[in-house]
C-alpha cells in the first residue's frame, strides 16, 4: 500500500490508479456549494495537485449548503479556508490559490497551470461560458455544474452532455450562449437535474449596499452535484485519461 490514508481507495482501484491521481492536477473553479463538496472528494481521493479558484468570502447565507462555511470561517476567503481543509486531509497535496473572479481577461493565465481536469462550479453564466469555451478550444477535460437551486429530488440529478439537458434554466441559457459562440455542446459533460420545478421560491436579503432575491437550495442537492462531478473526475484520472 502506498499510503494508509488511501488504502481503501487503492484496494478498490489499484496502485496504478492511486499513482495517477497523485500525479494529477485538478483545477476547481468555485469552492462554494457545489465546488466545496467536489473539492472534499478530490482531496480524499488523493489528487496530488489542486488549483483553487475563487474570489469570494464566506457569509452566513452560505452555511445552509456549503461544506466549508462554518461559524469559524465567516468573513474568511473561501480559497484560504479550502486550502486549510485540503491540507488537513492530505498534507502532501500541492495547493495553489487563485483569488480571482473568472473572466476572459484572466482565463489564459489560469490555464498556464496546465490542469489535467477542471471542475467548473461557477455561478456566473458569462464567466461559466467563457471558461467552458476556452477549455474546449484547448482540449482540457472538464465537467461543468448546471443549476442546483430549486431542486429537491436527488434521483433526478444526472451526468450527461450539455446538449441532453432539460428542465434546467441555467443549462438552457448556457446552451444558447455557447451555440452563439460556435461551441460544440455535444462534447461538454455536465451535472444537472431534470426535475421539473414550480415557481421559484426566493428569499430577500438586505445589506447596507443592496437588496437582492436569492433562490432556495438544499445542502443535499448541492452536495450530490459536487460529489458526482468529483466521482467522474476521480475515475477518469484513475484510468489515466
Amino acid at each position: 500500500m502506498t499510503n494508509p490514508r488511501l488504502m481503501r481507495t487503492e484496494a478498490l482501484l489499484g496502485t496504478r490508479a492511486i499513482k495517477n491521481l497523485q500525479n494529477s492536477t485538478v483545477m476547481v473553479v468555485g469552492v462554494g456549494a457545489v465546488g466545496g463538496y467536489a473539492l472534499e472528494a478530490l482531496a480524499r481521493a488523493g489528487v496530488g495537485n489542486l488549483i483553487l479558484v475563487d474570489f469570494d468570502c464566506f457569509d452566513e447565507t452560505n452555511i445552509n449548503r456549503q461544506i466549508l462555511a462554518l461559524t469559524s470561517t465567516l468573513g474568511k476567503k473561501k480559497i484560504e479556508v479550502a486550502k486549510d481543509r485540503v491540507k488537513e486531509i492530505n498534507p502532501n497535496c500541492n495547493v495553489v490559490l487563485e483569488d480571482v473572479f473568472v473572466n476572459s481577461s484572466n482565463i489564459d493565465n489560469l490555464l498556464k497551470h496546465n490542469p489535467d481536469y477542471v471542475v467548473d462550479a461557477i455561478d456566473s453564466i458569462k464567466s461559466k461560458c467563457e471558461l467552458m469555451s476556452a477549455l474546449q478550444q484547448r482540449g482540457v477535460p472538464f465537467i461543468s455544474s448546471m443549476g442546483a437551486a430549486l431542486k429537491t429530488d436527488i434521483s433526478c440529478v444526472k451526468i450527461a452532455p450539455l446538449s441532453a439537458t432539460r428542465n434546467c434554466p441555467m443549462a438552457k441559457v448556457v446552451r444558447q450562449n455557447l451555440k452563439k459562440q460556435g461551441v460544440d455542446i455535444t462534447n461538454i459533460t455536465c451535472v444537472f437535474s431534470d426535475e421539473q420545478t414550480t415557481l421559484p421560491n426566493t428569499a430577500i436579503i438586505k445589506t447596507p449596499d443592496k437588496t437582492k432575491n436569492i433562490l432556495g437550495s438544499l445542502p443535499t442537492i448541492t452536495a450530490v452535484f459536487g460529489l458526482m462531478m468529483a466521482h467522474k473526475v476521480i475515475l477518469d484520472l484513475a484510468k489515466g485519461k
